[in-house]
């Protein structure tokens, strides 16, 4: 998810001269953009780069809208689930935890959200879902979903408390959400249902349902629309070409966002040339 990072990293171990002929970085995932600002912070960034991740056109189509559909898509590709009258937890509201609740709610779900930022709980509370905290409700969900960025959300302790039957999954960065590691040890048995779905069973012979091994659902188990990878791309090339055209000075070594007024500028064209990739 951050190969333009690993490529940076590389290169400033291998050949750090070349950044001499490099413009910029333009990164579009999360964990790639934390790590650019924190080269930044010590000092250790070469060139300037331009964080896409937190771009209204990334954040809206990729993350909010995109993750709307593909939840559903994924889960009924790999486990052929009805939504109706299930009983979901969604861990972070963030972009991607909107999008996840949303689709899940409009199935008819009873959905229940886990936040520790303030504003994104009450974004939860007034789009009308319940705030609870994972061990509250562990016990009774049929559905695990992690959408929050972080590691270890849902740790040893709480899948051994699941019921019978929970599908987890993580929609929401790397494999580091779900504790999958700790679930590799002899007393637990593996039984692959099929690909990208595995059966986890305990001794007592509970198991719960583990898609892609704690991967990212959306790009496991479902398809990414057209529409939405040709905004994201769009989105880069324009950060790409400020990075070129720019002249000397605009911009130091730190990390910027992509201006407003071009993403608004540009948002016609945005449209334009996603539509016409389709």
């Amino acid at each position: 998810m951050d190969k333009v990072m690993d490529l940076t990293h590389w290169i400033f171990k291998k050949y750090p001269n070349m950044f001499k002929m490099i413009k910029g970085i333009v990164e579009e995932s999360v964990t790639g953009v934390h790590r650019l600002y924190q080269l930044s912070k010590a000092g250790r960034l070469c060139i300037p780069a331009i964080n896409v991740n937190d771009s209204i056109t990334k954040q809206k189509f990729d993350n909010l809208y995109c993750c709307r559909e593909s939840i559903l898509d994924g889960l009924k590709r790999s486990t052929d689930v009805m939504f109706g009258g299930k009983q979901v937890v969604v861990c972070g509201y963030g972009e991607v935890g909107k999008g996840c609740s949303a689709a899940l709610k409009a199935m008819g779900s009873v959905v229940y959200v886990t936040e520790v930022d303030p504003i994104c709980a009450l974004q939860a509370c007034m789009d009308g879902f319940r705030l609870v905290k994972l061990n509250e409700v562990i016990r009774q969900v049929d559905l695990v979903i992690t959408c929050t960025g972080n590691k270890n959300v849902v740790a040893r302790e709480y899948l051994d408390r699941m019921k019978n039957g929970c599908i987890v999954c993580n929609m929401g960065h790397s494999n580091t959400e779900i504790d999958v590691v700790s679930l590799r040890t002899p007393e637990l048995t593996w039984e692959k249902v099929r690909s990208q779905v595995d059966h986890v069973i305990w001794p007592d012979g509970k198991r719960i349902i583990l898609l892609a091994e704690g991967r990212l659902l959306n790009l496991s188990c479902s398809t990414v629309p057209t529409f939405v990878l040709s905004i994201t791309a769009t989105t880069q090339a324009l950060a790409l070409i400020e990075l070129y055209n720019a002249p000397e000075g605009r911009y130091k070594r730190d990390v910027y966002l992509l201006p407003k007024k071009m993403v608004a500028g540009f948002g016609g064209g945005v449209c334009y040339l996603a539509e016409s990739y389709i």
